[in-house]
């Protein structure tokens, strides 16, 4: 049998010793390829043929690319290896790399859906305005030398200025076709919509991989509301309350923003949109878990 590794090294979760760990867990005969620039992953997964399984052992942008490039019902296995790698846990699988290729390894699957933003596949979320911001100014705080971004404490930082910059309030900038208008809004497929260092953040009650697409979306927010945000996030009731639009299991959101709006994918910066159309990709793809 013919099976794939795709690696990307830059991730902050992978090393030369991880991924001895990693490979030595996986079943024989595996080709391993390292990816050396961003989009790379996509472009070997569209090149792979006859191949029994894809690893991918890097953080969430690299499974996105993989996501977006595969065209053969392949199962798919994510192995951890950036710094908050959502989908891969989202699946259940540990957050040790070696764990969760001894994991894989067993070849148990699972079918999920997926969603796609303006024709752009995302394994887990896809956000407009607050969150896709955060991620835009970390990214814009470059990378280390070894190729890593920062980790939760500088997203926290960040997090705060921005606060401070608009302080504390955040108010209609868009509107959800069919549903009124809002601050920003939070598009999943699955829970959790992101972690915390450990804490999942259960932000989009509801979402499932399942399921249709899911989103929350605060009429405005301000920071005093962030703690209890936090909390309920962290205790599973995320942010829907009396000033929150919110719907479940759906097949298609469109969102119009009142000027250019950053957009995150599987955060990963996605540019700036004025209209974002999202679409529930039911019954998608087989992982490994």
């Amino acid at each position: 049998m013919s099976r794939l590794l795709i690696v990307n090294p830059f991730a902050s979760g992978v090393d030369e010793h991880r991924l001895a760990s990693v490979r030595a867990a996986l079943p024989e005969n595996v080709e391993t390829r390292l990816t050396t620039a961003a989009g790379e992953a996509t472009e070997i997964v569209r090149s792979a043929s006859d191949v029994d399984a894809i690893y991918v052992f890097g953080g969430d942008g690299t499974f996105n690319e993989v996501l977006n490039g595969v065209e053969l019902d392949v199962p798919l296995g994510f192995i951890p290896g950036g710094g908050t790698s959502v989908l891969p846990r989202a699946l259940g699988l540990p957050r040790n790399p070696a764990r969760a290729a001894q994991r894989l390894a067993r070849g148990t699957t699972r079918r999920i859906g997926l969603g796609r933003v303006n024709g752009r596949r995302f394994g887990f979320s896809a956000g407009i305005g607050l969150d896709a911001e955060l991620v835009r100014k970390v990214d814009e705080l470059g990378r280390s030398p070894d190729g890593r971004r920062p980790g939760d404490v500088a997203f926290m930082r960040v997090a705060s200025s921005t606060l401070w910059a608009q302080r504390g309030r955040f108010d209609e900038r868009l509107e959800v076709e069919g549903t009124g208008r809002a601050a920003f809004v939070l598009v999943a497929n699955c829970t959790p919509y992101t972690y915390a260092g450990t804490v999942a953040l259960d932000l989009v009650p509801g979402a499932d991989f399942e399921a249709g697409l899911a989103f929350v979306a605060p009429v405005s927010l301000r920071a005093r509301d962030l703690p209890r945000v936090l909390v309920r996030g962290a205790h599973g009731s995320g942010l829907k309350d009396e000033n929150t639009l919110a719907a479940r299991d759906l097949d298609r959101i469109v969102v119009r923003c009142d000027e250019p709006l950053p957009l995150q994918v599987d955060g990963e910066d996605a540019g700036d949109v004025l209209e974002a159309v999202y679409e529930a990709e039911r019954d998608a793809v087989t992982v490994l878990v």
